[in-house]
């Protein structure tokens, strides 16, 4: 009934959590958009040097105009409209979806042995004092001189975001290293939010209201930090879906992955905002951001590929080559390349022991109410009805989660090969 309640728990949460950060994202992107496309006021317009320009745009059946002010109107309105709550909510349900996956399953989400023998409190206290380390570096970048220089601080935050990656990668599993890391960059978002945009806006309401002319500087400080904020969005979307994806963490240079990924993402993104502003519609110079992005994405999918062998499937001996001595201890015939066979019988044994535990019709290991993505893996038919995943799972050590059921190199090595020389042609009983 716990395991139950928990999956309730988190499905809840993590969709409390697509709307908010659905909320937050959309309203972020929009005013990126709406303060890049700005225009001068009309000729038939009287000029004003408090406003720094306008747009109309149609929507719903109607036009709109919106105008923004250099610092702040004359009189400020009866009603404003405030921004902030959807970056809040989008934060504490991230931080309780971590809290109820990656900490209090800590043992298999977040700590690897074979990376680091973590102790469970130990590593949960590491990841939240990552995130909070992490937010207190980069807003000391930005508060140094090198804030002042925008090339500069662009460099110095990607070199600790990269510094990040590597560190964290070296310390927990692959999918924890890359959630934790999205975590961290969120709540930079989130903080700068709540510690830099919101005081400043409300400084500009609150000169106004006392009658004193209003000092800029806050709300300089709030549209770089919100620039930050709309490069770092793509690559905490990524970390968000990656655990779906165990090619990326789970290769072995996973924080290589993360940074290219993350960098990819940032420049995509880039691209977007050149396009915005008028004279970033045309010419080369905004065409370069997308150029290297995409062009970091293609250079990923070259390398993560997996090898083919000459019949067309994985590179197997490759694989059990990469297990150490695992692939040549297993007993049996000799398949046409030299690697020994493994019997279906011996498979069974491996996934009853390592795999069913979670992956049954009532998995028996704690934490899990239900088998993980529906797969079923008690019959050797239902085996091949999901070999390419489990080839991929198996190989990249991500399966069995945590290594939670203890699968040895062995074992993982006879299961590949089984999958390479014995389940495709369906031998065995």
């Amino acid at each position: 009934m716990t395991a139950y309640l928990l999956d309730w728990c988190g499905l809840l949460v993590r969709w409390l959590h697509v709307i908010a950060g659905i909320a937050w994202i959309g309203s972020s992107f929009y005013f990126v958009w709406l303060d890049n496309s700005l225009q001068p006021l009309g000729e038939r317009e009287p000029p004003d040097p408090r406003v720094a320009g306008e747009l109309w745009a149609v929507h719903g059946g109607g036009f709109y105009r919106a105008r923004k002010y250099r610092v702040a109107p004359e009189v400020l309105p009866p009603t404003l409209h405030w921004f902030y709550w959807e970056a809040y909510t989008t934060w504490l349900s991230g931080f309780a979806l971590l809290c109820l996956l990656y900490f209090l399953r800590a043992e298999a989400y977040l700590v690897d042995p074979s990376v680091v023998a973590l102790s469970k409190p130990v590593a949960i206290a590491i990841a939240v004092a990552v995130i909070v380390g992490s937010w207190l570096v980069y807003d000391g970048l930005c508060r140094s001189p090198a804030g002042r220089k925008p090339p500069a601080l662009a460099v110095s935050v990607a070199a600790m975001t990269a510094v990040l990656a590597w560190g964290l990668c070296q310390l927990f599993s692959g999918r924890g290293a890359f959630m934790v890391f999205g975590a961290a960059l969120g709540s930079i978002m989130v903080a700068n939010v709540s510690f830099v945009i919101i005081p400043g806006q409300r400084e500009l309401v609150t000169a106004k209201r006392e009658g004193r002319e209003p000092d800029a500087a806050p709300g300089l400080r709030g549209k770089q930090r919100s620039v930050h904020n709309t490069y770092f969005t793509l690559p905490v979307l990524f970390v968000m879906i990656s655990n779906h994806h165990a090619m990326t963490y789970g290769a072995r240079y996973n924080w290589l992955v993360l940074i290219a990924m993350s960098f990819a993402g940032a420049c995509i993104r880039g691209w977007f905002v050149a396009r915005q502003k008028p004279a970033g519609r045309r010419g080369v110079v905004a065409a370069l951001p997308a150029a290297l992005g995409i062009g970091t994405l293609a250079g990923l999918v070259v390398a993560l590929a997996p090898a083919e062998n000459a019949a067309g499937g994985g590179s197997l001996s490759g694989e059990v080559e990469s297990l150490g001595d695992g692939g040549r201890s297993a007993n049996g015939p000799m398949a046409p390349n030299g690697l020994p066979t493994v019997d279906a019988t011996q498979v069974q044994a491996i996934v009853a022991q390592r795999c069913m535990p979670c992956h049954s019709k009532t998995p028996t290991q704690l934490g899990f109410n239900a088998p993980p993505n529906g797969i079923v893996l008690e019959t050797l038919d239902e085996l091949r009805a999901h070999l390419p995943e489990i080839q991929r799972q198996v190989s990249l050590r991500s399966m069995p989660l945590g290594n939670l059921t203890g699968m040895t190199d062995d074992e993982r090595a006879k299961l590949l090969m089984w999958i390479g020389h014995g389940a495709a042609a369906g031998r065995g009983p």
